[in-house]
């Protein structure tokens, strides 16, 4: 009985993410002068506090050749932190630095909380030089 239980409870939590109260992943556009792209949001509090924000328009600045960074109007709710990163990554180095990388990489600790990911070629941002870009719920 006790494996069955303990069973029960193993396939209860592999599967309660899956469906029940769980929402549908929000999708956001990015548009720049340099290009848009759409991008899925992360399930977690920063990623709804900061469609909450929606829409946005921030100027992002190059750094280190790997991502776009922009300051968000106000800071957002902390997350579970990661260090590595892939291209497309949407992401949150301090509470309200917006970062977008367009190159696979690895952040110093305390690491990044992931907002989302870009669907689709976000090399419209490997450009040196600043961007604006809007944040816009998708339609």
């Amino acid at each position: 009985m006790k494996y069955l239980a303990g069973s029960a409870f193993i396939i209860a939590s592999l599967t309660m993410p899956m469906g029940g109260t769980a929402m549908a992943q929000d999708r956001i556009s990015i548009s720049s002068n340099w290009g848009n792209v759409t991008a899925e949001l992360a399930d977690n509090a920063a990623a709804r506090a900061f469609a909450e924000m929606l829409p946005l328009t921030i100027e992002m600045d190059d750094h280190l050749r790997q991502e776009k960074t922009g300051d968000l109007p106000s800071a957002l709710p902390t997350a579970s932190r990661q260090r590595e990163f892939s291209t497309g990554t949407l992401g949150l180095w301090s509470s309200s630095d917006f970062v977008i990388y367009y190159r696979d990489g690895r952040v110093p600790a305390p690491g990044i909380v992931i907002l989302g990911r870009v669907q689709g070629d976000v090399s419209v941002f490997d450009r040196p030089g600043k961007v604006t870009v809007t944040v816009d719920k998708a339609h």
